[in-house]
């Protein structure tokens, strides 16, 4: 009889779950749902929440799609999710169990995504120095910590434990009082040194830290615990894998092979290759540098320019698009108009107006702002305008990491991944544009595929 692993992404913008065959690591089946979870509030323009119950109940209802024949032959669970951001809850009370089906968000705050920008640069510049080779951006979990420190106090006085929303699932999974945390996910929330596996404890407790929020560290592919409860006919008593960074798994779905690079375009971009196993990071962050080294598994590295502008962008250009029409009394979806879009674009093969799509700044130039130049009476056409806004998000990603850099560490193939490229062929062509005869896409490379991967290959 076939067993399955059961990967789960929680992401910024929907929830994946796959179920894959342990022995043949095929895809047996799969579902994806949007989490609508986004908290819209005016009190707190940069602010940038999800509504962390929204995203439980929208897990449970994708996990109640895949076949219950299947999900009781599950032999292991593994979780990734989107990095950086920061959850409260409150020990064993994070989550209701009313039912052996789903479970419940109780006693937690909202998601403060790693989108959220209320850290300025001058807030960041008072920060003690970490003591790691990653710098501290708006959005990392310890940042977002001291800015409740300073500003909100009362606000972590009601909770015991903080982690990443898929640190949040795993510790409700199996009942834990704790929140484990891999080193993929603790990097990610900055002051925490990726060549000890540690929380960088004097510096942040020299400033007033609360500590008792600091996740414990286990390995990147290891075990957090079992489930506490039969789950949707997952049988009480699962391994379940300690959570991972949606961004490494994304990766681990794909290269299969150390020339590749990775080109991921999902609600941000990253293009990223793997150092020689011998790299080790510099000692300190280089604050300009729009290269980091993000920790993958077994004390390796990923080279990454990870901007914050991609499949983000193009909604944000739909919205807008949207948010005119209706002061104009006209009424368009989102996706009639997307698609629209696209047609147009597919139509306009080349433009000569030049986008910066750069409207979220990036983490290492976060005054950075987007422009539209080149404007001529000949190319404000819907079409010139799409595909010179998916040519900018390429030209940004490559002027962060250079096809000179790629080059020079032998990379020969470039794996296209994400949603945003899935979805979008004008992105598609300007990916092959930027790398001729370079680029293919990978298969059921997402970082659900990837977490049940790692747990097939770790257990």
């Amino acid at each position: 009889m076939s067993t399955y692993i059961l990967g789960i992404d929680v992401g910024t913008t929907s929830v994946k779950a796959v179920l894959i065959e342990t022995g043949s690591r095929a895809v047996a089946d799969s579902h994806a749902l949007p989490t609508k979870s986004d908290i819209i509030d005016g009190s707190e323009i940069k602010a940038k929440e999800q509504h962390t119950g929204r995203i439980i109940d929208t897990l449970n209802r994708c996990i109640g799609l895949l076949p219950r024949d299947k999900l009781q032959h599950v032999s292991s669970i593994g979780l990734s999710g989107q990095m950086h951001g920061v959850v409260f809850w409150k020990g064993k009370g994070g989550c209701d169990w009313p039912n052996k089906d789903f479970s419940t968000a109780r006693d937690t705050s909202q998601l403060i995504t790693w989108q959220d920008g209320r850290c300025s640069s001058d807030f960041l510049s008072s920060l003690p120095k970490p003591d790691s080779h990653l710098s501290v951006a708006t959005g990392f979990g310890c940042a977002t910590i001291f800015w409740y420190m300073r500003h909100r106090p009362e606000f972590l006085e009601v909770f015991t434990v903080a982690g990443t929303i898929q640190d949040y699932v795993v510790s409700m999974l199996c009942g834990l009082d704790r929140c484990v945390m891999t080193p993929q996910n603790a990097a990610s929330w900055g002051f925490f040194n990726t060549s000890t596996n540690q929380w960088n404890i004097d510096i942040l407790k020299g400033a007033g830290f609360p500590l008792h929020l600091l996740p414990q560290c286990v390995p990147s592919g290891g075990l957090a615990g079992q489930t506490c409860s039969d789950w949707h006919g997952i049988p009480a008593g699962t391994p379940v894998g300690a959570a991972l960074g949606d961004f490494q798994c994304s990766v681990y779905s794909c290269m299969s092979a150390r020339t590749d690079a990775v080109l991921n375009i999902s609600t941000s971009a990253q293009l990223t290759f793997a150092m020689p196993a011998d790299f080790k990071p510099p000692d300190s962050p280089q604050l300009t540098a729009s290269i980091s080294y993000f920790p993958y598994f077994e004390d390796s590295y990923l080279a990454v320019a990870a901007s914050l502008n991609g499949g983000n962008v193009l909604a944000t250009f739909v919205e807008m698009l949207t948010s005119w029409m209706k002061e104009l009394g006209a009424e368009l979806s989102d996706s009639c108009l997307y698609e629209k879009l696209i047609d147009s674009a597919l139509n306009q093969e080349t433009s000569d107006l030049m986008v910066s799509p750069t409207i979220l700044g990036e983490r290492h130039d976060p005054l950075r702002l987007g422009q539209v130049t080149n404007i001529s009476t000949t190319n404000l056409s819907l079409g010139h305008l799409t595909r010179a806004l998916c040519r900018g998000v390429l030209d940004n990603i490559t002027s962060m990491m250079p096809a000179e850099r790629l080059q020079e560490a032998g990379v020969t193939r470039i794996v296209g991944s994400g949603s945003a490229i899935a979805r979008n062929e004008v992105l598609r062509q300007e990916v092959e544009r930027a790398f001729p005869q370079l680029v293919v896409y990978g298969q059921n490379a997402d970082s659900a595929v990837g977490v049940a991967m790692v747990l097939c290959d770790q257990h």
